[in-house]
C-alpha cells in the first residue's frame, strides 16, 4: 500500500475552511467538491490511454481517451458528497453503490445495501469516503468489491486517522490511498482528531 497525502497549498487552504465549524453546509459541500477534484486528478495520474483520432475545426489530431472503465464507489452516505466532483472529471464513469454505516456503540460497519454487477463492468474502482477513521467501512466495502471480481481498487478520502490507515494496510495492502490530510489520532468514541466533525451530517445539513 502507498499513502499519498496532498501537499498542494490550495488544498491546504480549502481544507482549513472545510474543517471550520462555522462553515455553512453549502460551503462545506462546495469545498468537498473542489478538494475531491484535486485528489481524483492525483489518483488517476498514471492511468493508461489509447489513441483517439479526432478533428478540430482546422485539422485532424492524435488525441487520447482512457483505456480503463472507471467505477466510482461512494460509501453511503457521506461518500455521496464526493461523487459529483468525480463524475464531472470522468463523465464516462459508472457509479456503484455500497451502503454501510458505522454502529456508534461498537464502531463496526453495518452493511445494508449494494447493487454491484457480477461479473464487474469496471476495470478500476475508486472508493470515495470523506473520512477514514477506524477503517471498518472502507475495509468492508473493498472486501465486497473484491468478492465481485474487481482487482484494481483505490481509496480517495479527505482526512484519515493513522489507525484507519494502519487497518487498511493490514486488510488490503494492495489498495493505495489518496488523502488531503493525515490527522493526529482517533478519539475514544472513534472520531478523527482534529477532524471536521461528522462529514455526512455537514454535507446533508442534518
Amino acid at each position: 500500500m502507498t499513502l499519498h497525502v496532498c501537499e498542494h497549498p490550495i488544498v491546504k487552504h480549502k481544507l482549513t475552511r472545510l474543517r471550520d465549524k462555522d462553515s455553512p453546509p453549502a460551503l462545506f459541500r462546495h469545498l468537498t467538491n473542489e478538494i475531491t477534484q484535486v485528489l481524483i486528478v492525483e489518483a488517476t495520474a498514471d492511468l493508461e490511454t489509447i489513441p483517439d483520432i479526432r478533428r478540430t475545426p482546422l485539422a485532424d489530431f492524435d488525441g487520447a481517451r482512457l483505456a480503463d472503465r472507471i467505477g466510482l464507489v461512494p460509501i453511503m452516505r457521506a461518500g455521496l458528497g464526493m461523487v459529483e466532483a468525480a463524475q464531472n472529471l470522468i463523465p464516462t464513469s459508472r457509479v456503484l453503490h455500497i451502503g454501510l454505516f458505522r454502529d456508534e456503540d461498537t464502531l463496526e460497519p453495518v452493511y445494508y445495501y449494494d447493487k454491484l454487477p457480477e461479473p464487474p463492468n469496471v476495470d478500476l474502482a475508486l472508493v470515495l469516503d470523506p473520512m477514514l477513521a477506524t477503517g471498518g467501512s472502507a475495509i468492508a466495502a473493498i472486501s465486497r468489491l473484491k468478492e465481485t471480481g474487481i482487482e484494481r481498487i483505490r481509496f480517495i478520502g479527505l482526512i484519515a486517522a493513522p489507525e484507519g490507515v494502519e487497518a487498511m494496510e493490514e486488510a488490503h495492502p494492495d489498495v493505495d490511498i489518496w488523502l488531503a490530510s493525515l490527522d493526529d489520532h482517533l478519539s475514544e468514541v472513534g472520531y478523527i482528531i482534529p477532524g471536521l466533525g461528522d462529514a455526512g451530517d455537514r454535507i446533508m445539513d442534518t
